[in-house]
């Protein structure tokens, strides 16, 4: 390695030795998680217990998440920094912007995805052990991922390869004696909605509830830095990874009309657990419940890491309230502060005790700055026309026009379609995001002096 003209060594570079096969493989590894076992209930519920719009769903989500994750990753790859959207977003609009999306993934995005993830733990064993012990397990849970972190990165990915193992052998069995030993006689693709409701009403709902399966796509980027040939490989790591995914939870999805009506499953709140009774019986779906128990704990995991790291991040910036103690490596080298801090936030949000209310609150707040981030393509596209792009979006501007499309229409059906709970969630998200920006200028004035 030689040295720069100025004398100093030139930092190390990512080794380029990943092919598509590769890629594809981290993509649907980095999606598949809690969503396809248990956010049938809600989709059901949003449809009336018809299961036409939320077989319709899960392909719109899919495609709405191709169009997305596309356009995501031309910015990704054009402004390859730690922080995702916090650096996409500051460069793009502002540095205000991409504050907010940074606080909003502190206090909101990965808290609730990790309460949300500890409740549904919480009645998955409270179901067992009684329905009095779901909140002091969820708080258990949570609190044990918390100390696995905290004890350093090896224990916490070793975890990640127990429950990764552990979400992949559920579905399989499911989908597999599914189709096997179900009746088959169950509707599939009408009614599309039930009498008490109407597709404009329920296409709001089990969007965000299909969206929340496919949540994990936007580390798509992360990985372009290491592709042989990014400009050919990652467009199709992402087309074939997430077809290969919507073709697995349509498959899925299928598996459990095959075996359970859309009237029931909307009434069962764990609907894999619930098949997997009905095709093996209370010790065989006790069974199937441990493992997707092992990776919905899993899941939760992967969520603190990340949200600590950008939490570290923000800190390590100056610009969240105790940023020298959120900044700082315990001796295993790890986060601890901000490991505890998202730990906290998502034992307090834990109280709410409800799944879905908590998993939309989080899924509705990242996808509004995920929209801003597919905006902040078109915008450099504008003011930085000569930048090196190693990578460009297929079809621009179409592919980034139907992104944009796609996540207004998931923010404005939240907001105006989904009834009163709805748009009081998206009031609150915007309510708690917006009160960073006080956070903001308390940092930079403080930053200043």
């Amino acid at each position: 390695m030689k040295a720069s003209a100025s004398g100093a060594q030139p930092q190390p570079q990512l080794r380029k030795n990943l092919g598509l096969a590769t890629a594809t493989s981290i993509v649907v590894g980095c999606v598949i998680g809690a969503g396809v076992f248990f956010k049938p209930y809600a989709i059901y519920q949003a449809t009336d217990g018809a299961p036409g719009m939320g077989m319709l769903s899960w392909v719109l989500g899919g495609l709405v998440t191709i169009f997305g994750a596309l356009t995501f990753a031309e910015v990704a790859v054009m402004i390859p920094r730690t922080g995702g959207m916090v650096a996409y977003l500051s460069e793009a609009f502002d540095q205000r912007v991409g504050f907010l999306a940074g606080w909003m993934q502190v206090v909101i995005f990965y808290p609730a995805y990790l309460a949300g993830y500890g409740v549904k733990v919480g009645e998955e064993l409270g179901a067992l052990v009684g329905a009095q012990f779901a909140l002091p397990i969820a708080l258990g849970t949570i609190a044990a991922i918390v100390a696995i972190n905290v004890r350093g990165s090896r224990a916490a990915g070793g975890m990640q390869v127990v429950a990764t193992v552990c979400k992949l052998v559920p579905l399989f069995i499911i989908m597999v004696f599914g189709f096997a030993l179900g009746g088959g006689g169950n509707p599939v693709l009408a009614p599309l909605v039930g009498p008490g409701t109407t597709p404009a009403a329920a296409m709001g709902s089990t969007l965000l509830a299909v969206l929340f399966a496919f949540e994990g796509w936007t580390n798509v980027g992360a990985i372009a830095g290491e592709l042989r040939d990014p400009a050919r490989d990652l467009p199709r790591a992402i087309v074939g990874g997430v077809s290969i995914i919507m073709a697995v939870y349509l498959l899925i999805n299928l598996a459990y009309l095959w075996v359970l009506p859309a009237s029931e499953l909307a009434t069962l709140s764990s609907p894999a657990t619930a098949v997997a009774e009905k095709l093996f019986g209370p010790s065989g779906g006790a069974l199937i419940g441990a493992g997707i128990v092992v990776s919905v704990i899993g899941a939760a995991n992967g969520f603190l890491m990340s949200g600590s790291r950008v939490a570290y991040l923000l800190a390590s910036e100056r610009m969240l309230p105790g940023s020298a103690r959120l900044a700082r490596l315990n001796d295993r080298h790890v986060p601890a502060n901000a490991i505890v801090l998202v730990g906290t936030l998502a034992c307090l949000y834990s109280l709410l005790g409800q799944f879905d209310l908590l998993t939309d609150l989080g899924t509705f707040s990242c996808w509004v700055f995920y929209t801003l981030t597919f905006a902040a393509v078109v915008r450099l596209r504008r003011v930085r026309p000569d930048a090196p792009r190693p990578y460009r979006v297929p079809g621009y501007p179409v592919v980034p026009a139907l992104a944009i499309a796609g996540g207004g229409f998931v923010i404005a059906s939240q907001v105006l379609l989904s009834g009163f709970a709805a748009t009081l969630m998206s009031l609150a998200s915007a309510g708690i995001t917006l009160a960073g920006l006080p956070v903001y200028a308390l940092a930079r004035r403080t930053g200043q002096k």
